[in-house]
């Protein structure tokens, strides 16, 4: 299995090859830099993947590349949107609620954060479409409050769309009912003893109806996130006996190693389904330019939405060894991901060292498209197709739209446990620590050099992310995290704040605001507030136009604070509900009127039951 390698780089006189290439975007789910067998660098995976493998000796194989975000949902919606996940605010999954803290112990709580990327979002599949692509996606969406809520694919660009989980639909029970060779079993084995996969025939479905025409499709795939299972016996007896382990003892968490039978049944089951893409690309004709196959105009990109998902409190997936972390971390565990880009005129078995990111996918395509960019629309990537025509190996082809050559990235994830941003440039790292204080296992600043580059070349220092240099060389550090600000700030992002109803004892906890009384005059709303020794240094409207809805979604909108003590702000058109925050110089904040899930965590909770109501 695997793509038609292109020998050299198309040119004008190739007769009759058509001027609109098809594109196809192939997303995994939580596949990690080291599941690939190609990205092995320290110890040999168990995991099978040789069609995976053979696409990256038919392009460029980039070994420092990286997703969005560390999460699936907001980096979904910075590639298809071309938006950093800070500029969109659109920073995680879920989202579209007031701040909450994350448990009845949690020292910060999150900021505000989009549930979706907006309707009206010139998506990369809008403007293909505009200019004459059939557009396609199957699998997994997930760029809205909930698998099915609003905006789904055919409001974003899509012509046609399947979201079937396929053969990754739940099983009772994990260690029985596996698919059978029976006609009637609806994961009936093929001739090659593989599960049949619901999710891989509508994207092949798509390829099929449309080869006669410049094609985009989207196959985002839901392997290899959770469940973990397989439908597959032989494959699960398989990896027992080749990992050695016992397939009814749970891999705990604490156990080092890529050591679960089922995530490498999973592996390979991905490997195995991609490779019939793969296939039928490599196999049937281009009705557009006959005497040649499909695959020899089309770009694919593969790659990753995040880091590998390592595991959840009690059973260890995967290894993302040597990386630190994994999926739901900034450090390069959750944001390393796979990457191989193949299509006409790319290099051909060419690895790369240069740095390049998720965002970078739209304007890319663009430029493989013949599209311009839309006037007036933002994009937070670079293009890199001059980088994949002329030398994958030389970082100074990445430019930004100024001329510029691309030498910084930046992450934003005010999330969860981790609660950092990050930003990376050249060969050092800088992560930015927001529960700090207070906090003796957690450094505000930490810096780590990841390579040494010279001019012979880039050696590997401290990928691992292990030794922190920021008391070593202050400057670079105070230098690293100016530029963050500054990159975050022209972004507009928003912030985490410490939660003042926690448990944990923090300075300044008992100088937190307090709100004193409301009124509203038609859409004018003012808030009477006392400061209690800290100054209210931000105040946000918080307000949803669907109060009491089954994907009860809320907004923010900053508000104006008068120094006289009151806070005023006007409600949008719509408004059902509504609270305010105020954040004093101390980080903490503060919700009018209390909110049940800040008090005592309880993530069904409708927060319009707490909520101002116009009535």
């Amino acid at each position: 299995m695997g793509l038609m390698a292109v020998g050299s780089p198309a040119t004008a006189s190739e007769a009759g090859r058509p001027d609109q290439p098809n594109v196809l975007l192939l997303l995994t789910d939580d596949l990690g830099w080291q599941d690939v067998m190609a990205y092995d660098i320290d110890e040999p995976s168990p995991y099978e993947t040789p069609n995976i493998d053979a696409l990256a000796k038919k392009g460029v194989m980039f070994w420092q590349a990286y997703s969005p975000t560390p999460v699936c949902a907001s980096s979904r919606c910075a590639i298809l949107s071309g938006n950093h996940a800070a500029r969109a605010q659109k920073t995680s999954v879920v989202g579209g609620a007031p701040p909450m803290p994350r448990n009845n112990n949690a020292r910060m709580m999150d900021p505000w954060y989009s549930g979706r990327m907006p309707a009206d979002e010139l998506t990369i599949a809008k403007i293909l479409r505009q200019n004459g692509y059939a557009t396609g996606h199957s699998g997994k969406w997930h760029m809205a409050i909930s698998h099915k809520a609003f905006p789904q694919p055919e409001d974003q660009g899509f012509d046609y769309t399947q979201a079937s989980r396929g053969s990754r639909t739940s099983m009772k029970d994990r260690m029985t009912g596996f698919a059978t060779d029976a006609p009637d079993d609806p994961f009936r084995l093929d001739e090659n003893g593989y599960p049949f996969h619901q999710t891989n025939e509508d994207a092949l479905t798509f390829l099929k109806e449309n080869k006669d025409r410049p094609f985009f499709l989207y196959y985002a795939t839901w392997l290899v996130h959770g469940p973990i299972h397989t439908r597959s016996e032989a494959h699960l007896k398989k990896y027992v006996e080749k990992m050695g382990v016992d397939p009814t003892k749970v891999i705990g968490r604490g156990d080092p190693g890529q050591l679960n039978p089922f995530y490498g049944a999973m592996v390979q089951e991905l490997d195995y389904y991609v490779g019939m893409v793969f296939d039928y690309l490599d196999e049937t004709d281009d009705p557009r330019w006959p005497g040649h196959k499909l695959s020899e105009n089309t770009y694919v990109i593969f790659t990753s939405d995040n880091g590998g998902m390592e595991g959840n409190p009690k059973e260890r997936y995967t290894d993302n060894n040597p990386l630190d972390r994994g999926k739901i971390s900034a450090k390069e565990g959750g944001t390393r991901v796979p990457l191989i880009i193949t299509g006409p005129g790319v290099s051909a078995g060419v690895q790369s060292d240069v740095m390049v990111n998720g965002l970078d996918f739209y304007p890319t395509i663009l430029s493989w498209t013949g599209v311009a960019k839309p006037e007036g629309k933002n994009l937070d990537g670079c293009d890199l197709d001059p980088l994949l025509r002329n030398d994958p190996t030389d970082p100074s082809l990445v430019k930004a739209d100024d001329g510029s050559v691309r030498d910084a990235m930046v992450w934003h994830f005010p999330h969860g446990v981790a609660m950092e941003s990050t930003i990376r440039v050249g060969d050092y790292k800088l992560i930015r620590n927001y529960d700090h204080v207070n906090n003796p296992s957690t450094p505000e600043l930490e810096l780590f050099q990841l390579y040494s580059t010279t001019g012979s070349g880039q050696e590997r220092v401290d990928i691992e992310e292990a030794k922190n240099l920021a008391d070593a060389e202050p400057e670079k550090t105070q230098d690293l995290n100016r530029r963050l600000t500054e990159v975050l700030s022209e972004m507009n992002a928003s912030y985490p704040s410490y939660n003042p109803v926690g448990g944990a004892k923090l300075p300044h906890k008992q100088n937190v605001p307090e709100v004193l009384s409301d009124t509203r005059e038609g859409h004018a709303v003012a808030f009477s507030f006392k400061e209690n020794g800290a100054k209210v240094v931000q105040a946000n409207l918080i307000y949803t136009l669907n109060g009491g809805a089954r994907y009860e979604e809320w907004f923010s909108k900053p508000a104006v604070i008068d120094p006289r003590g009151a806070v005023t702000a006007q409600l949008p058109e719509g408004t059902t509900h509504y609270v305010v925050n105020l954040i004093d110089e101390n980080d903490f904040l503060v919700s009018y009127p209390a909110l049940k899930g800040q008090l005592k965590y309880n993530r069904k909770q409708k927060v319009s039951e707490d909520a101002l109501r116009v009535k």
